[in-house]
């Protein structure tokens, strides 16, 4: 399954490839309060939401990530967007079990997920812890993943505290680490679910979205 046939389906979002026939939605779904996107980088206006679809596609092509346009479930209005990116993909010896013949497609044995912002009306619904499980899911349950990491900014409390809700284990802080949303060079808290956690992290997602 390449990566512009992947669509991850819920009952509150539906995640599809993002593409150029998003931006629109794209523009729509980061109008209003900019402050609500102080540690996440949003595009804002139509320049800008296109530039992000182009950036999101070169990534694709190289590999190196998948980014979905994240969709209300009941009426396909775009909401925001989340993506897969460091794809990592081991050089297993051939006598290993996860190695993968030169003429199949690796599948990625480590990635992040990030790059996540939603619409200010879908902030605290159900739509992030969705959109979580659905990716979670796909990486440990279809790809096998061993590690999941996600990182944010270290001055991001509330995205801190989510990450640890969801099972994210807190690794440290990398300084410097990447460019911040308030262009510095931004220090980010490093969180991680490994496949061992996977099971309880499911159902810590699951029981969440029960009481949504």
């Amino acid at each position: 399954m390449t990566a512009e046939s992947v669509v991850l389906a819920g009952r509150h979002v539906r995640l599809e490839p993002l593409d150029y026939c998003h931006v629109d939605g794209l523009v729509a779904a980061s109008a209003g309060d900019p402050a609500l996107y102080r540690w996440s980088p949003v595009p804002q206006g139509k320049s800008d939401a296109t530039t992000y679809v182009d950036t999101a596609l070169a990534w694709r092509d190289a590999g190196s990530a998948m980014t979905f346009a994240t969709l209300r479930a009941s009426d396909g209005v775009v909401i925001g967007s989340t993506r897969f990116f460091n794809l990592e993909r081991w050089a297993w010896p051939a006598s290993h079990a996860r190695h993968v013949p030169p003429n199949l497609k690796q599948t990625p044995d480590a990635c992040e997920i990030g790059y996540t912002w939603l619409a200010p009306a879908a902030i605290r619904t159900a739509a992030n812890t969705e959109a979580k499980l659905l990716m979670l899911t796909y990486a440990f349950e279809t790809w096998k993943v061993l590690r999941v990491c996600l990182h944010t900014d270290v001055r991001n409390q509330r995205s801190r505290d989510a990450i640890e809700r969801i099972g994210g284990k807190f690794e440290g802080i990398l300084r410097a680490h990447r460019m911040a949303a308030d262009f510095i060079a931004r220090d980010s808290a490093r969180f991680s679910i490994v496949a061992a956690e996977w099971p309880e992290a499911k159902r810590r997602l699951r029981q969440m979205l029960e009481q949504a």
